[in-house]
């Protein structure tokens, strides 16, 4: 839409109805609605052949210890801005938009993401460094999920 100088842009075909505004309030009403109609995803499994094993019991945290979720200082996650699957490049033989190390402004590409048919390159919006790519290639991710962590002191 940037690149193009669109505002809004609506496709009624069929069915189907698409709507896609720049700017203004996100309608979470609707958007729980057709979350609410849409069948959750069938996923395989990420392990090949047998289970993982249970995991040991944890730990006690040690002192000083970030909670579960938190991020160290100077560390930010670039998380997805919808719901789609993941690419970390823009075809199967180009190099990944963003691997650990790489450097990156708040405009960098970092990745594709695919719903629904388009191809939405998504931004860092974090200057800094790589430090943690969390996402396979070709994997579904939901709105929200981290994708990267950032290093950005």
């Amino acid at each position: 839409m940037d690149q193009h100088g669109l505002s809004q842009f609506k496709l009624e075909q069929d069915d189907t109805k698409l709507e896609l505004k720049k700017g203004g309030e996100v309608d979470m009403k609707a958007i729980q609605q057709w979350m609410a109609s849409v069948p959750a995803p069938q996923y395989m499994p990420s392990y090949v052949g047998a289970p993982p094993a249970p995991a040991a019991a944890t730990p006690a945290p040690a002192e000083g210890a970030l909670p579960d979720g938190a991020l160290p200082a100077g560390v930010k996650e670039v998380t997805s801005p919808m719901v789609g699957t993941f690419y970390a490049a823009s075809s199967p033989d180009a190099e990944p938009f963003a691997a650990i190390g790489t450097k990156v402004t708040a405009d960098s590409t970092v990745c594709i993401i695919e719903a629904m048919k388009v191809m939405n390159e998504i931004k860092s919006e974090i200057a800094g460094e790589i430090i943690e790519v969390l996402v396979e290639n070709g994997t579904a991710v939901q709105y929200g999920e981290p994708l990267f962590r950032v290093k950005t002191s």
